[in-house]
C-alpha cells in the first residue's frame, strides 16, 4: 500500500474475501449483537445470557474455549460474562478480557496452593493457561504480550500439572539451532512397562497446552504415554523464537521427536501412534509419509495441500493476485483505521509473519511447498484414520477423500455431523466425543 493511501474497493474486496482464508473454517452462526450489562431489577435465575457474537470467526473463538469446558479448560459462565464485556470483532477488546481473567484466575489458584488446597488450585491454573492462550491467540505475533501471554499460558499449565500430582515432562526437541518445545507424559498405569504411546501435534494456533485438554488427557485416561511436540513457526516455538517461520518438511521434525521417543525404555514401538489436529493435520501427513515407525496415523483434518485448503476459503487464489493489488507486511500497519476490520488486519499480520514472503501474494505463493506429493502418500502403509467435520467446507472434505484414496494402508473415514454438535473445525466444541472416535479406533488397532 504506497504512501499510506486508502485501499481501493478493488483491494477492499481481495481483503475481505482473503480474510475467510486466514481463519480456519469455522462453522459459526451470524449472531445477534451482544447486549449492555443492565442491572437486574427483577428476581430472575441469572443475568447471564448465552449470547455469542455476530462476527463468525470471534462467534468461533468463544465456542472454541467453551468446548474446552470438558476437559478442565475453561467455564462457561466466566466465558460468557467476558462475551458481555468484549467488542465485537475487536482483537484488543478480546485479548484485553482474556489476559485479566487468566491474571485474576492466576492469583486465585496461587492462593489455594498456599492454603493447601491443590485440586482448586489445579483446576484454576488450568483455566488460567487457557485464557492466556486465548488471548495470545489474537495478540498479533510481532507484539511484545504475545511472548509473554504464551510464556504465563505455560507456566499455568506446569503449575497445574504440579499441584495436580500430574507428572509432565518439559523438554526440548534439537532442530538445527533451535529447541523446540516439547512434554512427555509418562502414563503411571502402565507401572514401569512398555506401553502404547501416542505423540501428537498441534497446528497453526494451537499450543501444546491447549492440545494437553483436547485429547491429550482423553489419551492418558485411556492408557497412553503421551508425548506433545511442535515445530518451527507453531505459537510455542514463536514464544521463544519469534522470527522463525513454519517450514513445509515436518518430517525433518517428525524424525528427531521418533528418535527421543523411541529412545525410552517405557515406549513399546510397535505401538506408536501420531496425531495431528488443525494444520498439524498437514504435519503428520507429511511425516507419516517419510516416517515408517509411525505405526498409526490419526489425521483430524488430513490435509495434502495446505495452499489449496487455505485459498478454497477466500475463493480465489492469492498467488495469482496482480501486483499493484498486494499488500506488502512492510505496508500493513499503513492501513487507515476502518478501512479494513482490525481482526482482518491481524489475521493477515500474522499469517505473513509466520509462513513468510514479504507480502500476502508471496505468503500464498509460499504456501505452494507446503503439500504431499502423491508418490509419498502411497508410502503410507499404517491404518490411518481420518477425521473431518461436514460443516469445514468442500476443500477439505475432498482433500480427505483424496488422502483416503491415496494411502496404502488400511484408512477409515469419519465424518463428523452438525446433529453431533462437532462438525466444526477440529470438533472444538465436542471434544468429549472426537476422543472417543479417534481413541476407541486406536485402542482397536492397538488392541
Amino acid at each position: 500500500m504506497r504512501n499510506g493511501a486508502s485501499p481501493s474497493s478493488q483491494r477492499r474486496q481481495f481483503i475481505t474475501a482473503a480474510a475467510a482464508s486466514l481463519a480456519l473454517p469455522a462453522v459459526a452462526q451470524s449472531a445477534p449483537p451482544v447486549p449492555k450489562e443492565t442491572p437486574v431489577e427483577k428476581l430472575e435465575r441469572s443475568g447471564t445470557r448465552v449470547v455469542g457474537f455476530a462476527d463468525a470467526e470471534m462467534d468461533y473463538q468463544l465456542m472454541r474455549q467453551l468446548g474446552a469446558t470438558r476437559y478442565g479448560g475453561a467455564s462457561v459462565g466466566e466465558c460468557l460474562a467476558m462475551a458481555r464485556r468484549i467488542k465485537d470483532a475487536d482483537p484488543e477488546s478480546w485479548v484485553s478480557e482474556f489476559t485479566a481473567a487468566g491474571q485474576r484466575q492466576k492469583l486465585d489458584a496461587d492462593a489455594r496452593l498456599k492454603r493447601g488446597h491443590g485440586t482448586s488450585a489445579r483446576d484454576q491454573y488450568l483455566v488460567a493457561s487457557n485464557h492466556y492462550r486465548a488471548a495470545e491467540y489474537y495478540c498479533i505475533a510481532s507484539d511484545p504480550r504475545h511472548a509473554l501471554l504464551g510464556l504465563e499460558s505455560r507456566a499455568c499449565f506446569l503449575a497445574a500439572m504440579r499441584a495436580g500430582g500430574i507428572a509432565c515432562e518439559a523438554f526440548s526437541l534439537a532442530l538445527d539451532d533451535i529447541a523446540l518445545p516439547a512434554y512427555y507424559f509418562r502414563n503411571p498405569a502402565a507401572r514401569g512397562k512398555r506401553a502404547k504411546t501416542l505423540l501428537i501435534i498441534s497446528g497453526y494456533d494451537g499450543t501444546l497446552e491447549e492440545t494437553w485438554l483436547a485429547y491429550g488427557r482423553a489419551a492418558m485416561e485411556r492408557g497412553y504415554h503421551l508425548m506433545l511436540f511442535t515445530g518451527p513457526g507453531q505459537m510455542d516455538t514463536l514464544r521463544l523464537y519469534p522470527g522463525i517461520q513454519f517450514i513445509p518438511e515436518f518430517e525433518r521434525i517428525g524424525r528427531v521427536a521418533f528418535d527421543h521417543v523411541l529412545a525410552r525404555a517405557d515406549v513399546d514401538p510397535d505401538r506408536v501412534a501420531l496425531m495431528g489436529i488443525s494444520f498439524g493435520g498437514y504435519f503428520a501427513t507429511r511425516i507419516a509419509a517419510h516416517e515408517p515407525r509411525v505405526r498409526a496415523l490419526i489425521a483430524n483434518s488430513p490435509i495434502i495441500d495446505l495452499h489449496a485448503y487455505m485459498a478454497s476459503f477466500a475463493g480465489f487464489d492469492p498467488a495469482e493476485l496482480p501486483d499493484s493489488e498486494d499488500i506488502a507486511l512492510a505496508d500493513i500497519d499503513k492501513i487507515p483505521p476502518g478501512a479494513i476490520p482490525a481482526q482482518t488486519v491481524a489475521m493477515m499480520h500474522n499469517l505473513m509473519l509466520r509462513v513468510g514472503g514479504g507480502s500476502f501474494k508471496r505468503t500464498y505463493q509460499r504456501l505452494r511447498d507446503f503439500r504431499v506429493a502423491p508418490d509419498k502418500l502411497q508410502a503410507i502403509t499404517c491404518p490411518s484414520l481420518a477425521l473431518v467435520g461436514e460443516g469445514e467446507g468442500k476443500e477439505p472434505l475432498a482433500q480427505s477423500e483424496r488422502f483416503c484414496q491415496s494411502i496404502t494402508g488400511q484408512v477409515r473415514q469419519h465424518i463428523f455431523t452438525r446433529e453431533e454438535g462437532a462438525d466444526g473445525h477440529c470438533q472444538a466444541i465436542n471434544l468429549a466425543y472426537s476422543a472417543a472416535v479417534s481413541m476407541d479406533w486406536l485402542d482397536e488397532v492397538f488392541a
